[in-house]
């Protein structure tokens, strides 16, 4: 497995395919490489890509130094841009477009971004909701309770309970919760209250593409579109029947197009 090593010593896992302009994909909370939607969608794109896919820190195989920080992980993006050879476009899923908006502000090698709902819900419900999901969130990793962590995570989002308790029937998925729980507390850094970074957005002059499910919660396609708005160079577009689940066959035509290959 291909590593490199971010600015603070950091070695990030990462895996590269196809052939073609290179784009990086930026996975949201809870995924990595082998766990999440970007295996099945850099299958569809490298045909026309180079496309790399990593695992965040703290993630699969990838290691991690604390304290955390946003800036680390946005030197670990800059890091598989540098891998990538110095340009590369980028595609994020969910709180990973938060990550991909602050590396977009900073990093020049960043040609053009693509967003898929973003989940910046404090522009379009009352905060104490996310507020407290927050300081839920702190207190059971402050208390060694990751798994717990997990629960609440899958609850906020609005996971059904009835599947969060087949999932922890499943063997193994105890430690899988327990190594990846810590990282929720990255995401929810990264989105800073889940209202868009206006004072970022405003400075990010590349072409960017912010995507929604026409079948995904109301809010979350509202967040989507404020954060289109948000940015000097981007479009809205929304995908028949989709949820945050997106489908990668829906998706990578979509892709391919606005990358232009």
């Amino acid at each position: 497995m291909p590593t490199v090593t971010s600015a603070d010593g950091t070695t990030i896992a990462y895996e590269r395919a196809g052939s073609g302009p290179a784009i990086v994909l930026v996975d949201g909370a809870m995924c990595h490489r082998t766990a999440g939607p970007m295996g099945p969608l850099a299958a569809l794109l490298q045909s026309r890509f180079t496309v790399y896919t990593y695992d965040r820190r703290g993630r699969g195989e990838s290691s991690d130094t604390l304290p955390y920080a946003v800036e680390r992980e946005i030197e670990d993006l800059r890091a598989l841009i540098a891998v990538a050879g110095g340009e590369a476009f980028v595609y994020a899923m969910s709180s990973g477009g938060a990550l991909t908006l602050a590396t977009a502000a900073v990093e020049p090698g960043i040609t053009a971004i693509a967003l898929y709902e973003p989940p910046f819900l404090a522009e379009v419900e009352d905060g104490a909701r996310l507020a407290a999901y927050t300081e839920g969130l702190r207190e059971l990793l402050d208390a060694g309770r990751a798994v717990d962590a997990v629960v609440l995570f899958m609850t906020h989002v609005g996971v059904p309970e009835q599947v969060i308790a087949g999932m922890r029937a499943n063997p193994g998925w105890a430690a899988s919760a327990a190594a990846i729980g810590p990282t929720l507390a990255y995401d929810d850094q990264l989105m800073a209250g889940s209202r868009v970074p206006r004072e970022l957005t405003t400075t990010i002059r590349v072409p960017a593409l912010v995507l929604a499910g026409s079948a995904s919660p109301s809010a979350l396609q509202q967040a989507a579109k404020a954060t289109a708005d948000a940015l000097p160079r981007a479009e809205h577009r929304t995908l028949d029947d989709q949820t945050h689940d997106v489908a990668a066959p829906a998706l990578a035509p979509v892709l391919a197009e606005f990358f232009g290959a």
